[in-house]
């Protein structure tokens, strides 16, 4: 197998697993969501694949948008503070407890994309 193809391969399954920890997610906060998904079960096979994937690759370039932005917003916190601006040591608890719950969100999804995986891998040895 080309390094390429496997490489194309592990990223597909990447946003496919993201894919449908997103649309887990959106079902479980919203009904009309969990109705929308649930009529997506008819469809074939691969074209649930190609869905969950598009809406992975999504989730993807949003959380690098969002996560590009908080490390922009730390580098100018971070010049400010080197070039001598008072600082507000008031803000600095709540900046550290929300990356704190930042950071354990994404280790609890990181922790639900493995699980996912898991699963598909599983389903796919046994069939």
């Amino acid at each position: 197998m080309d390094s390429n193809n496997l490489v194309q391969f592990f990223q597909t399954g990447f946003h496919v697993s993201l894919g449908a920890t997103t649309a887990l997610i959106e079902s479980l906060q919203d009904p009309q969501k969990r109705e929308e998904n649930f009529s997506q079960l008819n469809t074939s096979f691969d074209q649930q694949l190609a869905t969950l994937e598009e809406k992975g690759k999504i989730t993807e370039q949003e959380a690098r948008s969002y996560l590009e932005s908080m490390w922009a917003q730390s580098n100018e916190s971070g010049s400010s503070t080197t070039s001598g601006a008072p600082t507000n040591t008031s803000a600095t608890p709540s900046a550290s407890s929300t990356n704190a719950n930042t950071q354990q969100e994404i280790e609890e999804l990181t922790e639900q994309i493995a699980a996912l995986r898991t699963e598909l891998e599983k389903q796919r040895q046994s069939k």
